[in-house]
C-alpha cells in the first residue's frame, strides 16, 4: 500500500480516502512465444554469429531474465504449461500432440482439458479482450477431430495453423502444417500473425487486451522465399536459418513500431520467449554451447531467452541473473500484476514472481520439475544428437539440478551457478541432497496424470 496525492494504491485499485474506488487502467498483455528458438539465436545473448537488432532493441528497452525455463523441451506440453500455470505432466500432456495412437504411446491425452483454468479465462473474467494468433498445438489436427475449439479456452478471437481444431484456411490449403498451395506463404506467416495482432489491438483500443502471438518461426523448415521453396535440400541449413531469422526479427520490429503508432507502447506488457530449445543446434551454436537441445532436459532444451517490457512500470536495460523463473509462473504473476482473480478451485504448479517481473530479483520458493521421454516412443534426441539425450526426469532447487530416470539411480547433479554447461556430475559429493531431491521428484512423478 502506498499513498499518492491523498490517494491509496491498494493491489491495483485506486482508492480515494473518501471511499470511492476506481480501477487503474489495466495494461495490455502480449506474449510472443517463438517456436524452437534457443538462447543462442538472439544477438543480445550470443557471440554475434547471427544478428537480431529488433529483438535486441526489445531487450534494451525491457528486463532480461537469464534464468528463465520452459516447462517442457517440446511444443505441446510447453504451451500447456504456460497457458495453465501447471506442470505439463500434471495435465497429462507429455510430448507434442500427434495422432491418437502416438498420443496413447506417449501416455498422454489428445488435447488440453478445457476445464483447467487458463490465462485467457482469468484475464477475460477481469475484463480483457482475448486473442490468439499463431500456432496452437494443444489439441486438433491429424486424426484428433474432437478437440475443443480455441474459444473454449477463453479466447474471443483466433487464427491458427494446422495443429489446431479450426485452422485458418489461408494457412492450410492442404491437410498438413504448410504447403506450396497456402494463400499465406511460409515466409509470410509471421507477418500475417503480426497483422492480426495489430488489427486486434486497433479494433479494441480503449479496452485491455491479452494476446498470444505464437508464430511458427523459428521451427524448421526454413523457407525464406520462392527460390528456397524449390530447393528442399537447403531447408535446414544455416544460410536459410539466418534468412528466416532476419525476417522474423524484422517482423518483431514492425510489431513494436505498430504498438507505438497506436499509442499503446507505454502501457503494454510485451513478453518475448520461446517454447523450447532449438533443433538442429548447429553444433550448439543455437544454445550458446549449453548441453542439450529440443527434446532434452539439459539446459539447452529448457533454458530460454526471456524479455519483459512495460515502459509504464519496468525500467529498461536491466538484466536479472539471480531470479529463477519458469513459464508456469507467468499465470499467477500476471494475475498479481493485473489484480485478476484465479478461481478458488484452481491448482497451480507455478508461483507469483510478479516482483521479479517488475524488476526486483527474488528467490523462488518452489522447486521446478520436468518429465520428458519416459519410454521409447518419445525418447529423443536420436541419431547424431543422441549424446544430448537426458534422463527423463529433472528437478532444480536453487542452483542445483538433478537428472535421473524413474527406473534407475544413475544420478546426475550439476551446480548451475558454476557449471551451466553441465560438464561435471557432482552427485557423489552431495548424497543427502541427491536423496532428498530424488524422493521429491519420484513422488511428484508417481502422481502424474495418465489417460485411462
Amino acid at each position: 500500500m502506498r499513498k499518492i496525492n491523498n490517494r491509496l494504491i491498494i493491489g491495483g485499485i485506486l482508492s480515494l480516502t473518501s471511499g470511492t474506488t476506481y480501477a487503474i487502467e489495466k495494461p495490455n498483455i502480449l506474449i510472443i512465444y517463438t517456436d524452437d528458438m534457443g538462447v543462442g539465436d538472439v544477438s543480445f545473448l550470443n557471440n554475434g554469429w547471427v544478428k537480431t537488432p529488433n529483438i535486441d532493441r526489445l531487450a534494451s528497452e525491457g528486463l532480461v531474465i537469464n534464468n528463465y525455463y520452459t516447462s517442457s523441451p517440446v511444443s505441446s506440453p510447453s504451451r500447456a504449461g504456460l497457458t495453465t500455470g501447471v506442470f505439463p505432466t500434471e495435465l497429462g500432456i507429455t510430448c507434442y500432440l500427434n495422432t491418437r495412437t502416438a498420443n496413447a504411446n506417449c501416455e498422454q491425452f489428445d488435447y488440453l482439458d478445457p476445464e483447467v483454468p487458463t490465462m485467457a479465462d482469468v484475464l477475460k473474467e477481469a475484463g480483457y479482450k482475448t486473442g490468439h494468433f499463431g500456432k496452437w498445438h494443444m489439441g486438433g489436427g491429424r486424426d484428433v477431430t474432437n478437440a475443443p475449439q480455441i474459444t473454449e479456452y477463453g479466447f474471443d478471437e483466433y487464427s491458427s495453423t494446422y495443429e489446431s481444431p479450426d485452422p485458418d484456411p489461408l494457412l492450410t490449403a492442404t491437410n498438413w502444417i504448410w504447403s506450396r498451395k497456402d494463400s499465406v506463404k511460409r515466409w509470410d506467416r509471421t507477418a500475417y500473425f503480426v497483422d492480426k495482432t495489430l488489427d486486434f489491438l486497433k479494433r479494441h483500443k480503449g479496452q485491455p487486451c491479452f494476446i498470444n502471438l505464437w508464430p511458427d518461426d523459428m521451427h524448421d523448415p526454413w523457407i525464406q522465399d520462392k527460390a528456397a521453396m524449390d530447393s528442399e535440400n537447403t531447408w535446414t541449413t544455416p544460410p536459410n536459418f539466418k534468412a528466416v531469422l532476419a525476417e522474423y526479427d524484422k517482423q518483431i520490429g514492425r510489431l513494436l513500431d505498430g504498438l507505438a503508432e497506436l499509442g499503446l507502447e507505454e502501457n503494454t506488457i510485451v513478453i518475448f520467449t520461446s517454447d523450447n530449445g532449438p533443433a538442429p543446434s548447429f553444433d550448439q551454436q543455437r544454445t550458446n554451447q549449453l548441453h542439450g537441445l529440443k527434446c532434452s532436459l539439459y539446459e539447452g532444451g529448457i533454458r530460454m531467452p526471456f524479455i519483459i517490457k512495460w515502459p509504464k512500470r519496468i525500467k529498461g536495460g536491466h538484466i536479472d541473473n539471480k531470479t529463477v523463473i519458469n513459464s508456469v509462473d507467468l499465470l499467477p504473476s500476471l494475475c498479481a500484476i493485473t489484480n485478476s482473480k484465479l478461481p478458488k478451485s484452481a491448482y497451480l504448479s507455478g508461483e507469483d514472481m510478479s516482483k521479479a517481473l517488475l524488476g526486483k530479483s527474488r528467490l523462488r520458493k518452489k522447486d521446478m520439475m520436468w518429465d520428458f521421454g519416459r519410454n521409447d516412443h518419445f525418447n529423443y534426441p536420436r541419431g547424431k544428437n543422441k549424446d544430448q539425450r537426458s534422463p527423463h526426469l529433472a528437478i532444480r532447487r536453487g542452483n542445483m539440478k538433478l537428472l535421473v530416470n524413474s527406473w534407475d539411480e544413475n544420478f546426475e547433479l550439476y551446480d548451475l551457478a558454476t557449471d551451466p554447461k553441465e560438464t561435471t556430475n557432482i552427485a557423489s559429493q552431495h548424497p543427502a541432497l541427491v536423496k532428498e531431491l530424488h524422493a521429491e521428484l519420484i513422488d511428484w512423478w508417481g502422481k502424474r496424470k495418465i489417460p485411462k
